[in-house]
């Protein structure tokens, strides 16, 4: 009996004693919109027959299904497991170690200055008694006295000053030491967190060493796009900068890795919808109005967003007021104000749902601070309601434009210097040639001396910009007499894929598991783009410069805020929804105080109102724009004309005057071109017959 006691004693040991703990390494990081796949390698030495490997130091947020190994070579595996270690948790606390070793060294460096502080005591003691003897021991004229008095005087004073001088620095250390010390306390206070573990039984007919690649899944982790575009002036082209923020918060940090940005969301269901037969009963009319748009792919989630402003419009541009705003799967909401406008904390949820009787309930992805929606009529619902319209003179900060033509823009050439190739093309890099002498030329922001065309690879080229003349000597100084040439690489490498695109980022990262945005630069692109003013005084009072681009599809933008830059002053903050665009992506650089719009409508007393059944509305409206400016400007002014969706409502005698008409939208657009301080008018009119004892909004 005690021989058996010993033995189930020791079986552990037998079960256990060919396992091998193996450490990894993060090698590369491919982040999702939402989630990530880590790639590690790890060396593992095999012997002849079956070995227990057990891989430590992983995330405890795996997804266990998703868990790859490759490198085997002649090696199976004959049994795998993920288990997560709650005991041992030496890795969980990095950032520990920094802070205990910082306060090591500050408490080196106070003990250091105590020392000197000692010395300089030491040395006051020293003349102090030397001062004693001297006056005891001899006859000192009066000068003598005078010179020793001196010395004394400016000695003492001077070890009295560096004695507080050092106190202050002592006392600034011990400030830091606290604060330090603090720190290090709340980040103690915060569970350890577990180790994730892989435990794989090999069967190897040889013994062999095996370079391991494990691939797996996690969440909490992914990257928001975000976009800085900046214009330096009218008729220059955007310069456009894709921006990923990325974060994580999975346990592990991601330290000096290859990072790929995927526009693929891997925890989408990509199963084949079934279609089936329809079939029709009687519901209720609640029912009958819960219809939600579609979702479109591509809108993340963006945790880092705490606090939501926007606009609320029906399907003509016109805002909503009222306006249901909740937080999916949450009681915290708000209504849009009598703009259509509405602002929303957020502290928890992911999704947002606006709802409105007589439009489609729409939800979406939190993924921007800036969520302007454009609601869709539900016809159905308007069947078994009876809606009351609100007219409002809204002054919000956004508005629909149409779309802009295009200008092509003249490229600047420095002094001795031809840029053969379109810049920013994705098929052919611009190539360099320039004769003596030579120019600056400036790569990624540092200057190259001696720069020659074989130093740059000519397909890592983004795009090339030249200075010239007092521009180039304003920014650069005396180096730049014969010109500046400044190169912009590519940051990334576009690889697209059949279903997403990958940003391959040529730079390694080090993401810590912590939350916190780490900012990663995609690419920079420079856009020709067309400028004008815009105003659409039924909607908005307010004029708007605007900048629309082309081909922006190649670029695989994504939904994201933007911050707009205009002649190097900050403009302001805006969604970009490259979902919402069709041809031309338009872009507004803000609001023009010095230009001014009104509309007013006529008033005509001799109308008649009423004949037979019908009722007849007469309606004239006068738009008036004025250019306080210094300069000249062209304008795009926009109104429109309402179109009848039922036979008993009729528009008629429309006159449009100057405008041009979209007779099949109703909508006016005039062109103008205003010289400083000059004021122009324009009008158009409509009747409108509809029965007596109905009601209709205008």
């Amino acid at each position: 009996m005690k021989k058996l006691v010993q033995i189930l004693f020791l079986l552990p040991y037998f079960v256990f004693a060919n396992e091998v703990k193996i450490p990894s390494k993060i090698k590369e990081v491919t982040v999702y919109l939402s989630g990530a796949q880590i790639t590690r390698n790890a060396n593992c030495k095999l012997e002849s027959g079956t070995s227990e490997v057990i891989f430590t130091g992983l995330s405890h947020k795996i997804e266990e299904s998703s868990i790859q190994v490759s490198g085997l070579a002649v090696v199976s595996i004959l049994a795998m497991s993920y288990d997560i270690n709650y005991l041992d948790k030496s890795e969980s606390h990095p950032k520990t170690t920094l802070l205990e070793n910082e306060i090591e060294r500050i408490t080196s460096e106070v003990t250091f200055l105590r020392n000197q502080i000692v010395g300089l005591e030491e040395e006051e003691k020293v003349i102090t008694t030397n001062r004693l003897v001297s006056a005891d021991n001899q006859a000192l004229d009066l000068q003598k006295i005078k010179e020793i008095s001196q010395y004394y005087r400016e000695r003492i004073t001077a070890i009295k000053n560096e004695v507080f001088k050092i106190n202050l620095e002592i006392n600034q250390h011990n400030k830091d030491l606290r604060d330090i010390q603090n720190q290090l306390a709340e980040a103690n206070k915060s569970p350890a967190l577990p180790q994730g573990e892989l435990r794989i039984k090999f069967d190897a007919p040889i013994a062999t060493t095996l370079n391991i690649q494990l691939a797996y899944q996690v969440q909490d982790a992914g990257w928001i796009p975000n976009y800085d575009i900046k214009s330096k002036a009218l008729n220059a082209p955007l310069n456009l900068a894709y921006k990923a923020n990325v974060y994580q918060n999975t346990g592990k940090d991601w330290n000096n890795v290859n990072v790929t940005l995927s526009t693929g969301n891997p925890s989408y269901n990509v199963s084949k919808p079934n279609l089936d037969t329809k079939y029709l009963n009687f519901v209720s009319a609640y029912s009958r109005r819960q219809k939600l748009t579609s979702k479109k792919k591509g809108y993340a989630f963006n945790p880092t967003v705490k606090r939501i402003t926007g606009t609320v419009t029906d399907e003509s541009g016109q805002p909503l007021p009222g306006v249901n705003v909740l937080v999916k799967g949450t009681t915290n909401g708000t209504q849009t104000d009598f703009d259509g406008n509405y602002t929303l904390n957020v502290t928890t949820g992911q999704e947002l749902q606006f709802s409105y009787i007589g439009q489609r309930t729409t939800e979406l992805p939190i993924y921007s601070s800036i969520m302007n929606i454009r609601m869709e009529e539900d016809a159905e619902a308007l069947e078994e309601v009876v809606v009351t319209a609100y007219g409002s003179s809204s002054k919000n900060y956004s508005a629909s434009v149409s779309s802009i033509e295009a200008e092509q823009l003249i490229q600047g050439r420095a002094a001795g210097v031809n840029i053969n190739g379109a810049s920013g093309s994705t098929h052919k890099a611009p190539k360099i040639r320039y004769q003596q002498p030579e120019p600056l030329v400036i790569v990624d922001g540092v200057p190259i001396e001696g720069f020659s065309e074989s130093d740059i690879d000519q397909s890592e080229i983004q795009h090339i910009e030249t200075l010239k003349d007092a521009n180039a000597t304003a920014i650069y100084g005396s180096r730049a007499s014969n010109g500046v040439i400044v190169i912009t690489t590519k940051k990334s490498r576009l690889q697209d894929d059949l279903t997403n695109a990958k940003f391959i980022i040529k730079k390694p990262y080090s993401i810590a598991s912590d939350g916190d945005i780490t900012a990663i630069e995609i690419n920079t692109f420079q856009m020709p783009a067309s400028y004008e003013y815009f105003a659409a005084p039924i909607i908005n009072e307010n004029v708007f410069l605007t900048a629309s681009f082309k081909d922006w599809e190649k670029y695989q933008l994504l939904p994201g805020e933007a911050n707009i830059y205009f002649e190097g002053t900050y403009a302001g903050k805006t969604a970009l929804d490259p979902y919402t665009v069709k041809k031309e992506m338009v872009l507004s650089l803000g609001i023009d105080a010095n230009i001014t719009v009104t509309r007013k409508q006529q008033r005509n007393f001799k109308s008649k109102s009423f004949t037979g059944s019908n009722r007849i509305l007469d309606r004239t409206y006068d738009l008036e724009v004025k250019n306080n400016k210094n300069t000249a400007i062209s304008l795009k002014l926009m109104d429109r004309i309402p179109k009848s969706q039922h036979k008993d409502i009729k528009v008629d005698d429309v006159e449009t005057y100057n405008a041009t008409y979209d007779k099949k939208n109703g909508l006016l657009s005039w062109n103008l071109d205003l010289a400083p301080k000059e004021n122009k008018k324009e009008s158009f009119s409509f009747q409108v017959k509809y029965p007596r004892g109905k009601y209709i909004s205008l």
